[in-house]
Formats: structure tokens, sequence, C-alpha cells
């Protein structure tokens, strides 16, 4: 397995979907729910029988819709396909619970449209507007930008415009993501070591970091409290923070995996937390302080506090923090494809491993409470 995401739209459950990557059965999407109170995983399967999946995203707005990206072989060729999905009405919401013989309720998707791309070449990855109303996604196609409509819905998917990358040689896009900044204009795409932004509105290329990362770039993140910063991470094993408006050199660089960096995650609600995956099979959590929305930790409103406090408060405010590598995750025995945060609680991750291993963990409870308090 190697494609991992949060239920967006789903706020009060801890819910993730996993795709699988099987070439002798059918293949399947996994609901899991995780019950914070019990410590309980449980999981329901919904078959996606058109392939392998390679990539999986959820509908901001509403929780039953997902697209995937999909591995179809016509005419002895493989071409990677990206389809809009519903799932059944009672899988729709979280917190129900798992019947014992799963086995016996396998549930099929339903089909609602085809991003068609025959004529674009293989698709990379499907994106939703991030705060929008499920209706505009952007995929990536070999070197193409298609942006979609979603029609009444969404069974059918119109193409309202795009772009490509222009240049020598086979231009391939690995990765991209929408900034939910600037009004849900701009997107980041990755190819090869290059990292561009795009004005959605225009179709226009707005930044360009060429070599951004020593090798390919696998993948990239947006400061969801920062408009400007960008996060990419690559086959150099490295990290790299950007400040979209001066790409000509990195705000920070982290290198702390000794192999290939597949996946870098913002948190949503604190933008200090980072995490990253990598094919060293580790999971690393770092606090980036430094370049975070809060550098100087929580501002304490001056009203608040007596005149000896005062001056302690201020000799405190002075240092800003340090950023260090709070935890390193060794669950997995194989390469990490994928880390995301759940979309219901801000302290809760997982990471899927290529051997099909789901891991879920908590950021440690210490550095929780110095975040809140």
């Amino acid at each position: 397995a190697r494609a991992l995401t949060p239920q967006t739209a789903e706020t009060d459950a801890i819910r993730f979907l996993v795709g699988t990557q099987s070439l002798r059965y059918d293949n399947q999407i996994h609901i899991i729910d995780f019950d914070d109170e019990n410590n309980i995983i449980n999981k329901n399967v919904l078959l996606h029988q058109v392939g392998e999946i390679w990539h999986i995203s959820t509908s901001p707005a509403d929780k039953g819709v997902l697209a995937t990206c999909y591995n179809k072989t016509s005419d002895s060729k493989v071409m990677t396909c990206a389809a809009v999905w519903r799932m059944p009405k009672e899988l729709e919401s979280g917190s129900h619970e798992s019947p014992d013989d799963s086995s016996s309720n396998t549930q099929t998707l339903e089909l609602l449209c085809h991003l068609d791309n025959t004529a674009h070449g293989n698709m990379a990855c499907v994106m939703w507007e991030p705060m929008g109303d499920g209706k505009k996604i952007i995929s990536l196609a070999d070197n193409n930008i298609l942006l979609w409509d979603l029609q009444e819905s969404s069974t059918e998917a119109v193409l309202s415009s795009s772009a490509a990358l222009e240049g020598k040689g086979q231009l391939k896009f690995t990765s991209g993501r929408w900034s939910p900044h600037h009004n849900c204009t701009q997107i980041a795409t990755a190819n090869d070591t290059t990292v561009r932004g795009w004005d959605t509105r225009s179709m226009r290329q707005i930044y360009c970091i060429e070599n951004a990362h020593g090798q390919l770039v696998r993948d990239l993140d947006f400061n969801p409290n920062k408009q400007y910063y960008l996060a990419s991470c690559g086959d150099d094993c490295k990290v790299k923070f950007w400040d979209t408006r001066n790409v000509t050199e990195p705000v920070k660089t982290l290198e702390e995996h000794s192999h290939w960096v597949w996946n870098v995650r913002y948190n949503h609600s604190h933008d200090q937390l980072i995490l990253t995956g990598s094919s060293d099979s580790r999971v690393i959590l770092s606090n980036m302080v430094s370049i975070s929305s809060e550098p100087f930790g929580h501002m304490v409103d001056d009203d608040e506090l007596s005149d000896q406090e005062d001056q302690h408060q201020e000799e405190k405010i002075k240092e800003p923090l340090q950023d260090s590598v709070i935890a390193t995750y060794e669950e997995h025995e194989d390469s990490v494809y994928a880390v995301e945060w759940s979309s219901a609680d801000p302290w809760l991750f997982a990471s899927l491993s290529y051997d099909g291993r789901l891991v879920i963990n908590r950021v440690p409870r210490a550095l929780k409470y110095h975040i809140l308090l």
C-alpha cells in the first residue's frame, strides 16, 4: 500500500482511508476508524476493482466523495487514470461499529465520473480546492495541469482550463499541493528537481525554484497559517522550507532522514509540527518553531500580567524556541510512503508503509501541553 488520506470533511471522528496495490487481487480501499477512547482500530473495506491505487484524496466538503489515481492496463500498455467515487451512504460518517466478519459484506465504490485524461498522459495526483465546496479539482497528468469543475452531484467533470510544462526532455509532475491561502488561487507542483508555483486563474507560472533538491522532489505542503511558506522533500534525503517570495535559498533545511523522503506534512493547527516519512522506514516528528506562526511561543497580553511577571515574561519572549526533532518512530519495517495528520484530532497522525502496515501515533503529551499552555 502507498496511498493514505484523512477523510478531510470529517472533523469529529478520527478517520483515514488507505488504498491497496495488489497485482493478484481486486484492490481495496480500507476505511480506518480510530476509537480514541479505547485505542481500537475499526475498518471497513470497499472494493476498488479498476486497479492498484497510487494516490487517494477526499473531498473537503462531502464525507462520501473521494478521488483515486489508479493503474489500468489496456492494449498491453499501463495507464494511470483518475476517477471520482462515492462510498456507500452508511459508511460516510465515522464511529460505527465494525462487524466481526468484515469479509462477508465487502461493498463497492460507486463511480461518479472519470477525470478523462487519455489525451494528457498518466495521472500523478488529484487535489481538491482546500476551502471549496468540493466542486473544483486539479489533476496533474504527465506534464499537464488540469483544472476540473465537477457538475451537479459530481457525476460529470468538465475541464475548465489547463497548462502544460514546456522544456527539454520528458517533463513529468511527481506531486502538487493546493495552497489554502490567496483565496485558493495558487498551487505548487514538483517535477524532477524543480518546484513551481501557478496561479489557477491564469494557469501561469508565478515562481520557480530550480534545483530545489539535489534529486527528485517527492512531496510538498503549504504552511496552513503562514502564507508564502512551503515545505518540500525529496530523494536527496532533505526536507526544505521555502518562502515563495524569495526562492534563491531555503529558509531552513532538515537533514534527519537517511533515505528518500516521500512525504512532508504540516500540522493543520500548530504549524511548528512537521511530519515526514521516508524509505529509511522511519517517521520523524519535528518541531520547527523558528519558522512557525508563533516563533516566540504564545504571546500573553500585557494587561494580564503583574509587574514582576511582566519583566520575567519579557525575558522569556526575547528567546525564540529552538527547532528540534521531537520523536523518531520506528514501527515500520518497510519504506514509509505516506504520513498524514488526522483532520479531526490535531495531535494524532497515521503513517503507512509499503508492506501495508498502518500505524497511528500521538504527539507526545509533554509537547502537546507545552504548545497549549
